[in-house]
């Protein structure tokens, strides 16, 4: 008889842990608080939006975002079935270029990909002429702490790294504005949703070598995104899929407590709309965001698992999305802006250039033909239309806030493709809440790897004998909150859950953080140094 399995959470990480475990004949139940599944990565209908037989207009928790260094999350795309033989990694089209938008300047595009074409070319020798404003010593200096980090043996950057903010680590206090502005915050906050200022070197250093590397060959990927609504291309086949697995799905409940003996997990209390029950098997996996499984974990589950008592010293940072639907397309870029000006870190996707197949007609009234989609990755500086951050704005207080930050970059002497005669309507992440005028509350705030947090950090297994935990919040090798960190701890559960079932079945797949084979000497070198106790030959005197 198989051995039952309750996940709870339905996002990435719940999904992608059932999607191991049924496959390897496990009875899977996921138990999703929502009415649908699929976490922050579902798409949102706009309620109340399709008119005439058309659907809802497709919404958004933020645009998908796949670099090139994802390896968990697109080989289980690969494993999901979608079409005529096709699988939802085929859904995945990869952006050309990206865009560094300036208020009141010109505006910068870089090469999102290893030159292949004479454009390609022309744009990538474009990019190391176009002055930034930033003195070419400090970008010397910041390049410099790039290649610090890139030829820093693992031991360094643990030990050492871990525990400096990225802001000092790149001497931001000393340098200029334009430092500063572009190299410190806009880089951190628009790329890896971060703030410098707070955020770990170990995490922001390694993710942006990662996000270079995808740039240095021809068959490599620097940002890849989905060719329609995320629900339509991805989530609803991958739901699809594991229910012919045998995968049971409890929408509509959500986990209120875990019972412990001490040394394992004895029932876990759902509360539903019929009422509260409590759930018993096997295992159990707990594929919750860090704020979910905080409020979670009792006195009693702190003894029993001590490595789960400090989550609540982690924090967390809101990064949600608008959407601006447009009667006129307007491409912008193929692939991401980023508003290096813009207070509240804006970054935004041109979403139906990558929509090759899908028609527009079909959504709404039958006007739209675009969708601007644009993530706001800071809610606690104040706007330029306001004065206020944006979690103490209305509703209709950031959509006016953030079309003029767009305007501001984009549209040179007025004029631009950010037209109010096009904006059909707008809709903004539903987890954002109003509870009180101008007070905001976030139903689903991101993780922030600050500087020292990874020792709060646990691993998939916990002390007690039956639990697993699949989040962001895991020790990865992936290291930030995104789907990729969710699908690979979940992975690390289902082997620790392998393990204690005594399972004969292969162990679900992990890929460290790949690096280019030239560096490995130079990282060899300064394991020496380190274990020596001297400094990196690159750090200052």
């Amino acid at each position: 008889m198989a051995h039952a399995v309750a996940v709870f959470g339905g996002g990435v990480a719940g999904l992608s842990a059932a999607h191991e475990l049924a496959e390897r004949g496990f009875a899977v139940d996921v138990y999703e608080s929502r009415a649908v599944p699929g976490g922050k990565a579902r798409s949102i209908p706009v309620a109340h939006s399709g008119e005439g037989g058309r659907l809802p207009l497709p919404g958004e928790h933020g645009f998908r975002f796949f670099p090139g260094f994802y390896k968990h999350v697109t080989d289980t795309m690969r494993r999901t079935p979608y079409g005529a033989g096709g699988n939802t990694f085929d859904n995945l089209q990869a952006a050309t270029r990206i865009l560094l938008a300036r208020a009141e300047q010109a505006e910068i595009t870089w090469v999102a990909r290893c030159p292949r074409t004479l454009e390609d070319l022309r744009v990538f020798l474009g990019e190391l002429f176009t002055p930034i404003g930033v003195p070419l010593e400090e970008v010397t200096y910041f390049v410099n702490c790039l290649l610090r980090v890139a030829t820093s043996c693992a031991e360094r950057r643990l030990g050492e790294y871990e525990d400096i903010a990225w802001w000092d680590f790149i001497a931001a206090p000393r340098m200029s504005k334009a430092y500063q502005l572009y190299l410190g915050q806009g880089l951190t906050r628009s790329l890896v949703a971060m703030r410098a200022e707070e955020s770990s070197t170990r995490t922001v250093g390694c993710t942006q070598l990662q996000l270079l590397y995808g740039l240095m060959g021809p068959d490599r990927v620097f940002d890849r995104l989905l060719s329609g609504p995320t629900s339509d291309v991805w989530i609803a086949p991958w739901v699809e899929y594991l229910e012919k697995l045998g995968v049971r799905f409890h929408l509509g409940c959500k986990l209120a407590a875990i019972g412990t003996d001490g040394v394992r997990v004895t029932g876990a209390t759902v509360e539903e709309a019929a009422g509260s029950s409590v759930v018993t098997a096997d295992y159990y996996v707990a594929a919750l965001p860090v704020e979910v499984m905080t409020a979670l974990v009792t006195d009693d589950l702190k003894r029993a698992a001590p490595s789960l008592a400090n989550l609540e010293k982690l924090k967390t940072r809101w990064m949600n999305g608008i959407q601006f639907y447009l009667s006129e397309d307007e491409p912008i870029v193929n692939g991401h802006a980023i508003y290096l000006d813009s207070p509240w870190a804006l970054t935004s996707i041109s979403q139906h250039q990558f929509w090759t197949d899908v028609d527009m007609a079909r959504y709404g009234d039958g006007r739209v033909r675009g969708i601007l989609s644009v993530d706001i990755s800071d809610w606690e500086a104040p706007g330029v239309v306001f004065g206020k951050p944006a979690r103490e704005c209305s509703a209709e207080e950031i959509k006016q806030e953030v079309w003029t930050q767009l305007k501001q970059h984009l549209n040179d002497s007025g004029r631009g493709p950010i037209n109010d005669a096009s904006l059909v309507s707008y809709f903004l992440d539903p987890d954002i809440a109003f509870p009180n005028p101008g007070t905001a509350t976030n139903a689903e705030p991101l993780l922030i790897n600050t500087a020292g947090s990874l020792q709060y950090r646990p691993e998939a297994q916990v002390k007690l004998e039956n639990l697993f935990v699949a989040s962001d919040y895991v020790r990865t090798y992936t290291d930030i909150a995104c789907m990729e960190a969710a699908n690979e701890a979940a992975r690390r559960a289902v082997n620790c859950l392998l393990a204690a079932a005594g399972s004969n079945a292969a162990p679900a797949q992990l890929w460290p953080l790949e690096e280019p084979v030239f560096l490995k000497p130079l990282q060899e070198i300064d394991r020496i140094r380190y274990t020596l106790g001297l400094a990196h030959q690159l750090a200052a005197g």
